[in-house]
């Protein structure tokens, strides 16, 4: 009998190691580009949950989980399909954490997600247009629309009691979609726009912008642009000429790269991003400061919700195809459920293997509305004191 048990045991040992697997997920991210200088706390934020969940053990009978990273230089969309066809084709990753811009993260997924098949999960391709894609429910995210930030945006402006702005934005589906939905938003609520004008990222001079914008006036510029490109370039020949001191700054402005550039000359600017606060958010950075990494770098956060919400549909549908998980991603992130933080993962997988509910809420308090993006809260800042200030959550 002690035999015929000890041999039942070591079958079952034996079953559950052809059950793991060594799953392999893409992160998509512009390593080189616009916003270059957040990728490496995004890329590690979401390296963390992999690891987490690769420690831990419990992920599909003791699966482990690599990553594969990949540059979609943010703004190239040929670059970035295939970048990310080599994830899918050559890879063959079970799921990526990208992309990054809403340009190239659109191509990505219409060539190559949708047709392949392919989970993908961005933590910042922002544009309305994402929400209304065809993505055969292979597409979510953990960053709001623009639709929303547009709104937060225009309320804060207001509520510093600016009434007019010109606004630039940069030449893309990012830059548009979100200064059309801010200007609509600001003029509804009794703002004046006075011009909305696009600048292309990589110029070396930027005197023309300026001065067309300059003579449109406006008590503050809004610069929807991004910090490492463009939007830097404006403000410098801003601030050269004096046509404006004032700057309103969303998210892909919102990056200690400004803070280092133009110091005290942006003491009366200010603007927002999305981010959270509480037990998530301090979780994360508890978890961010021990990996060698600020957890407060823009969409680091989001990074690792958007990996562990792949993993954690994984084991909630009992497989690692992401043409069987997808359906397990909305389930996972929203209540019921047990609540799940940062660095609770493995707890997270052992609950669902034992055929739990739980509520992810991850670093960015994450809540999933249709068509499977984050409901959004936004962090307000200003640049006090040569300073990037958190000035309070909306």
């Amino acid at each position: 009998m002690k035999k015929l048990l000890l041999a039942s045991a070591a079958g079952a040992l034996l079953a559950g190691a052809a059950g793991a697997e060594d799953i392999k997920m893409g992160i998509s991210l512009g390593l080189t580009g616009p916003l270059e200088s957040i990728s490496p706390a995004m890329q590690k934020g979401a390296e963390l949950a992999m690891k987490e969940v690769s420690d831990s053990g419990k992920l599909l009978d003791g699966s482990t989980v690599t990553p594969v990273v990949a540059d979609n230089t943010c703004t190239d969309a040929a670059a970035s399909v295939a970048a990310v066809t080599r994830l899918v084709t050559a890879e063959g990753v079970k799921g990526i954490m990208g992309g990054m811009c809403s340009g190239e993260t659109i191509a990505s997924l219409e060539q190559v997600g949708v047709p392949q098949g392919v989970v993908m999960i961005s933590p910042s391709a922002t544009s309305p247009a994402l929400s209304t894609i065809d993505d055969k429910g292979f597409f979510f995210r953990t960053s709001p629309s623009d639709a929303r930030q547009g709104e937060v945006m225009a309320d804060i402006v207001l509520e510093r009691g600016i009434k007019s702005v010109a606004v630039t934005y940069t030449n893309n589906d990012y830059g548009k979609g979100l200064a059309d939905s801010f200007a609509e938003a600001y003029k509804k609520k009794g703002g004046t726009v006075t011009v909305v004008s696009a600048h292309d990222d990589g110029k070396a001079d930027y005197s023309a912008e300026v001065a067309a914008l300059a003579a449109a006036g406006g008590d503050a510029l809004v610069v929807a642009g991004y910090a490492d490109q463009g939007g830097s370039g404006v403000i410098q020949g801003a601030l050269d000429t004096g046509a404006f001191e004032t700057f309103v700054l969303p998210d892909g402005m919102v990056n200690n790269v400004l803070v280092e550039k133009f110091g005290t000359q942006l003491e009366t600017s200010f603007g927002q991003n999305p981010s959270a606060e509480g037990e998530g958010h301090d979780k994360f950075a508890e978890l961010a400061k021990a990996g060698g990494f600020d957890g407060s770098s823009a969409y680091a956060g989001e990074s690792y919700d958007a990996t562990a919400l792949m993993l954690l549909a994984m084991q909630a549908a009992k497989s690692s195809d992401p043409k069987i998980y997808k359906d397990k991603v909305m389930e996972v992130a929203n209540a019921p459920g047990e609540k799940i933080y940062p660095g609770e993962l493995a707890k997270g997988l052992e609950l669902l293997s034992e055929g739990k509910d739980i509520d992810y809420v991850g670093a960015t308090s994450v809540e999933l509305v249709e068509p499977g993006e984050s409901a959004g809260v936004y962090r307000e800042v200003d640049f006090k004191g040569g300073k990037l200030n958190v000035v309070g959550f909306r």
